[in-house]
Parts: C-alpha cells; sequence; structure tokens
C-alpha cells in the first residue's frame, strides 16, 4: 500500500503546529505502509508562504518529499481583508473561494500532481482543511482522501465551502473528541468514517533536567510555555496574570519561555525567554519544570501537552479552550484557569503542594501511555487504512455551485455559524438504567436527600392544613343535595372542582392508588405523614407524630400502615 501525505510545510527543522504533525505521522506509518510526502517550497516562513526550498525530491529522514512552488505568496493586508468580509458580513460562495487564494499556500502545481497521480497511490493523507492544498486536492482525489482536520473554533469553520468536503471525503482522523463535535455539529457528516487519534510524541528516553538548570544557570522553580510566542496563543494575558500573580509574592515561581517570539516580552526578573531551543535542550527543561502552562485560546490537539504528560508534569490550561479543558478532564492531569483569580489559586496550588503535583504527573502519564502513545497512534491508522481498502467508496462529493449561485450573496457571517455550534469540552454521555423505585436515592459518592419522582414537598404548614381540611371532609356529613364529601374518591366531581384551576387542587396526603410496596406511598412512615426532612439510618423520620388522628376526640382514627425502610422498601424492616 502506497500513502501519500499532503501538508503546507514538510522539514525536521519545523517544531509544532499540523508540520510537526504530520512529519510524525509520516515517519511512524512508513514501518506498515510506502510513505511519500507531496509539500510546497515554503519552510519557515508561514506568514507569506514565500518559497525558500528548491522544487522537486528529497528525503528528510528517510521519507522521500517532493515540493512544489508557491505560485503566489500571501499578502496579509489583503488576507485581512478577505478574512473580515467573509467572517464578519454577508457574503458570497466566490468570495470564500478568494478567501482561500489569499490564505494559502497557493501551489496549483501541487494540486496538479494530485490531479495526475491519484493511481499511483492508495491513499492521500491531509493536513489541514483550511488550506488551498486540502481544499482543491480533497475534491480531486474525493475517493481516496483522509482529512486530518486540525480544526479549532475559528471563523474558517464557518465558511460554506467546507462542509461539502467533510461530507464527501473517504474519512477522517480528528485530534479531538471536542474537535470532532465541532465538525459534525457544521457539517452533519456523521456517516463518514472517522476516528479520534491525535498523535504522539518523540520524548527522549532520557531527560535530565539538572544538566538544563546548570547549563542555562536556572537555579528557581519555574513553571514553563513552549510553543509560538504570540497574541493568539494567549501569551499576552499569561504575562498579564504572571505579573500580577509574582507582585504579592516574594519568593515565589519563576516562568520559563521557549519559542519564537511574535510579540514583546516584558522585562521582568522572573520571566526568562531561551528563544529556540534544540529537542534535547526543551525536553530538559521540561524536566526541570514544575509545570507546564498553556494559555492558547485555540487548540484542535496540544502536541506539547501531551509532551508534559509524558514526563509526568503536571498542565495547567485556559479553560476558554475547550480541547485543553477536555484533556485536562479526561486526564485527570491538569487544571484550568478562566480568570486571574483562577490563574493565581491554581498556580499557588500545584507550586505549594507537591502531593497534588506527583498525582497529576503521574494520571498524565498514564493518560499518555494508554492514548497517545505511538503503537495505539499506528494501530489507529493501520486499522482505517485496512478497513478503507476493503470497501468500495460509497459517497460522491457534492459539485461547487455554478456560476450564478457563486456570486450570490446568500451566506451568512462564518462567525455567526461558528457561534452556534457545541461550546464546552466533550462529556461522554453514559445510559442510565431507570431506577426500580422512585424514591430509591442516587448512587452519588457523597450522601445526599433521596432523588424522588414526586414533585417536591409543599412546606410543612401548608401540609398540615391540607390533612387537616381532608380529614374534616372525610368525617362529616352529607350535604343538603344528598352527596357525601367524599364522592370525589367514586369519579363524582366534589362540589366546585370544575371551577377551580387545575394546578391549585390541594395534594392528597395519601393516594391509595399507590400504597404498593416499593411504590412512592410505600416510604411513608405511619400514619401516612411526608418525611419532614432527611431520613437518618433505620428510614424513619426523627421525632414524627404518631397517631396524631387521635387529637379530634371520638372520631374514628386512622388504619396505621406500615412505614418503609431507608431503602425505599415497604416491609417495615428495621
Amino acid at each position: 500500500m502506497k500513502v501519500a501525505v499532503v501538508v503546507q510545510r514538510y522539514g525536521a527543522d519545523i517544531n509544532g503546529g499540523a508540520e510537526q504533525h504530520a512529519r510524525y505521522v509520516a515517519e511512524h506509518l512508513a514501518k506498515h505502509v510506502q510513505v511519500e510526502v507531496l509539500t510546497t517550497c515554503a519552510h519557515r516562513d508561514y506568514i507569506s508562504w514565500k518559497n525558500e526550498l528548491p522544487a522537486g525530491l528529497e528525503v528528510v529522514n528517510g521519507i522521500p518529499v517532493r515540493r512544489f512552488p508557491v505560485s503566489v505568496e500571501r499578502e496579509p493586508v489583503e488576507f485581512a481583508k478577505w478574512s473580515a468580509k467573509v467572517f464578519t458580513q454577508p457574503h458570497s460562495y466566490r468570495d470564500e473561494l478568494a478567501w482561500l487564494d489569499a490564505e494559502g499556500p497557493t501551489s496549483p502545481a501541487l494540486v496538479s500532481h494530485i490531479k495526475a497521480h491519484e493511481a499511483d497511490y492508495d491513499f492521500f493523507i491531509f493536513f489541514s482543511f483550511r488550506y488551498h492544498h486540502s481544499f482543491h486536492g480533497c475534491r480531486a482525489v474525493a475517493s481516496k482522501a483522509i482529512l486530518v482536520p486540525t480544526a479549532e473554533r475559528d471563523g474558517a469553520l464557518g465558511l460554506g465551502i467546507f462542509p461539502p468536503v467533510f461530507r464527501g471525503i473517504r474519512a477522517l482522523m480528528y485530534n479531538s473528541f471536542e474537535e470532532r463535535a465541532l465538525i459534525q455539529g457544521v457539517a452533519n457528516n456523521q456517516s463518514v468514517p472517522g476516528v479520534v487519534v491525535g498523535v504522539g510524541s518523540e520524548i527522549p528516553e532520557r531527560s535530565n533536567g539538572g544538566r538544563f538548570r546548570q547549563k542555562f544557570e536556572m537555579r528557581d522553580r519555574f513553571a514553563i510555555y513552549v510553543g509560538r510566542i504570540d497574541e493568539n496563543k494567549g501569551c499576552l494575558e499569561l504575562f498579564e496574570f504572571f505579573e500580577h500573580y509574582s507582585a504579592s509574592l516574594v519568593d515565589g515561581m519563576h516562568l520559563v519561555l521557549v519559542g519564537t517570539p511574535h510579540v514583546p516580552i516584558p522585562q521582568h526578573p522572573r520571566i526568562h525567554h531561551l528563544g529556540f531551543l534544540e529537542d534535547q535542550d526543551k525536553y530538559d527543561a521540561m524536566a526541570a519544570a514544575e509545570l507546564l502552562i498553556m494559555p492558547s485560546y485555540l487548540e484542535s490537539l496540544s502536541m506539547v501537552a501531551l509532551e508534559a504528560w509524558a514526563m509526568g508534569k503536571p498542565v495547567l490550561a485556559n479553560a476558554k479552550c475547550d480541547v485543553l479543558q477536555g484533556q485536562c478532564l479526561r486526564s485527570n492531569a491538569g487544571l484550568f484557569y478562566g480568570s486571574f483569580h483562577e490563574f493565581a489559586e491554581t498556580v499557588r496550588a500545584i507550586d505549594s503542594g507537591p502531593g497534588l503535583q506527583a498525582a497529576l504527573g503521574r494520571n498524565g502519564r498514564a493518560f499518555f501511555e494508554k492514548n497517545y502513545a505511538w503503537p495505539v497512534i499506528e494501530k489507529k491508522y493501520v486499522d482505517m487504512l485496512e478497513q478503507l481498502s476493503k470497501e468500495t467508496p460509497s459517497r460522491t462529493m457534492e459539485p461547487v455551485p455554478g456560476w450564478f449561485t457563486r456570486r450570490r450573496r446568500s451566506l451568512p457571517p462564518a462567525d455567526s455559524i461558528v457561534k452556534q455550534l457545541p461550546v464546552g469540552p466533550y462529556r461522554e454521555v453514559r445510559s442510565q438504567k431507570p431506577e426500580v423505585r422512585s424514591d430509591r436515592p442516587a448512587a452519588v459518592s457523597q450522601p445526599q436527600a433521596p432523588i424522588r419522582s414526586q414533585p417536591p414537598e409543599r412546606p410543612q404548614s401548608q401540609q398540615r392544613d391540607q390533612r387537616r381540611d381532608q380529614h374534616r371532609r372525610d368525617h362529616r356529613g352529607p350535604r343538603p343535595d344528598g352527596r357525601r364529601p367524599n364522592d370525589s374518591a367514586k369519579g363524582k366531581p366534589a362540589d366546585g372542582a370544575q371551577d377551580r384551576p387545575k394546578q391549585d387542587a390541594p395534594r392528597p396526603a395519601f393516594d391509595s392508588a399507590q400504597a404498593k410496596p416499593g411504590g412512592p406511598q410505600a416510604a411513608r412512615p405511619e400514619g401516612g405523614r411526608p418525611p419532614q426532612g432527611p431520613r437518618p439510618e433505620g428510614g424513619r423520620p426523627e421525632g414524627g407524630n404518631r397517631g396524631r388522628d387521635n387529637r379530634r376526640g371520638g372520631r374514628p382514627q386512622r388504619r396505621r400502615r406500615p412505614g418503609g425502610g431507608g431503602n425505599g422498601g415497604g416491609s417495615g424492616a428495621k
């Protein structure tokens, strides 16, 4: 089997993002199938996508890589103009295609190669849905296209050009449950095969935090941030929060930054920028750190968070990112913050709690090994390839709209579409079996009052008045019309019942139709009186008034009924 991995940039020295993700997948898939990478000549500059590497064939870490030139470099001002139009205003399909061309990297030669050599490959694995090569490439070879979308909650996901692609390809390899929920919410493509797979990490067998401290003269405790130092990654908010937090401490944690800066870094005695580091130094730094901070607002999957967990380090994440919050919850290996006060308290909790720090680290390592170790990732990819190779393609790609339709301004602002998509971390919905008894307490870890299927009990004074009135009606003589007050129990409406609103009808103290073993009324104590508060062990309310009906002398007392035990049974067992 021969597989083409198609990605916007490719290189052994490109760290982070979809590009590193694609390289890892290509190199690990090469153990199982024949792999070739198709990419552009862009390299370091992801802003303009300018051609920095020669076109043609080369080998990177044993993988053949074919590069194709970018025909038009991205113009940031032009791209911003189209982004504002399609994200915030009603627009046309043609406007979205213009945005796609402005986004780049635009390489007609790459798309032409995919079309011309479709028969040479069994499958094409495209990385990042929002780029020119993925949109046009998936449409060119839909029956062989597998997409790794790397989607985030931003305006691009709300564009109308992408849902037909999500519905028309062979399969999707999602990075997270939250990403899958977003794409299925916008495209309704649940019928397309897909699996949440993510990506593994190349963690060295040994890392040395002491070596890092000695090399970079770091003697203090510190938190670490690894990645592009950018406003979109939440770094400005991180700087503000950290400076505010440090101002209240005499001896507090430091912050180490690893990565290329795109915003000014504050001149602060506890903030240290080390720039781009080689892998060994980076992992040594993570080994020496107390925790990793991930302040990003938008992620489809945080590779650096997975690396920290693989190394047994806790993660502190921005709660505004559903993916990061969801991974912290599923792993039980990280905390998250939504405000400065939460940031300060979570940092303080980890810094001053070695037990908490160790527990989060252990959970993170176990979470990584179960879900993101490379044998797990490789198996998911290989299983998907084998499954698709045994099936006949049954879907067709929806055609691009015609000339007039493409020019009609009928598409809503993309941001308005994204606002309607699912929000929050993914939580698995577990089926709940119906309870045998409606008054059985719910299965929770902490004691609480029983959960009943009946409406909430009314105030005690109202219950007492209703019982007194009911008692009087049950024992007074016939009315002038010859009917008895309790004829309504035999199917005859009581006097004035037709004029009384249904919701105002007093609730009877006892319903004989429900007096069954295990029924709601069987759990009531003697005398039919509803419980006045939480039941202690033994099943009876404290200080119950027994034989209350004897207060009206000369009138018969109601026959007692057996009270239920604390487990909701009607046997009255103690």
